[in-house]
């Protein structure tokens, strides 16, 4: 990338931010055998043109090292020279910065998320009403009922990149790829990790809720 939309400082806020947020969701066992992958969004966005941080592919993300980050394109190509790889998914970061703008993009696997996921892939969502953590994604009426996104989980990770934008919901920062995670989203790093906890606390409640009336 010619021209760098991006300043050092930036990117050394950049990547202690995703070290915060590692280590913090690592102690909730939320990237088990190097799953999961984060990003932060550096420098100013236009939809044509911006950069991010992401975690690089295969790295224990219980463990920290300078080969953690890399900063990569709209097109998630590396912007810097590195021999590092971004992670597998970043294509779907990619088109998540382009449609919303965000500020960051997180990504975990937990068991939860997966069996709803699973029990409700033929629908094309998970829905929730009336549960009071959906004020965390800022919906306020009385009752409200909110439908996440699931996504099939191609080996092709392209294939399921070209479907995000069909399937975006503006009021929810969120969407599953079924019996794989879920990829949440905010303004800035503290929104995206307080969407990714409502997404994860909806997503136990639904299992729990589901277990109780078998």
């Amino acid at each position: 990338m010619n021209d760098p939309i991006y300043t050092l400082e930036q990117r050394q806020l950049a990547f202690s931010q995703l070290k915060e947020v590692k280590t913090e969701l690592d102690a909730r066992g939320w990237f088990p055998a190097t799953s999961g992958n984060l990003s932060v969004r550096v420098g100013e966005f236009a939809s044509d043109r911006f950069a991010f941080a992401v975690t690089s592919s295969g790295r224990d993300k219980s463990k920290h090292s300078p080969e953690d980050y890399l900063i990569v394109d709209g097109s998630g190509r590396p912007v810097e020279p590195t021999r590092l790889k971004p992670s597998a998914e970043t294509l779907i970061h990619c088109e998540i910065y382009r449609l919303t703008g965000c500020g960051a993009v997180f990504h975990v696997h937990t068991v939860y998320n997966n069996i709803i996921s699973e029990l409700y892939a033929e629908g094309g969502y998970v829905p929730f009403q009336g549960v009071e953590l959906i004020k965390a994604f800022n919906i306020w009426e009385e009752d409200a009922r909110i439908e996440v996104p699931i996504l099939p989980n191609y080996a092709d990770i392209a294939r399921i990149a070209a479907l995000v934008e069909g399937r975006l919901d503006a009021r929810v920062p969120g969407i599953v790829l079924r019996n794989h995670g879920i990829y949440a989203w905010g303004a800035n790093v503290f929104e995206a990790k307080r969407h990714l906890e409502a997404f994860e606390f909806l997503f136990e409640y639904a299992y729990r809720w589901k277990a109780l009336n078998l």
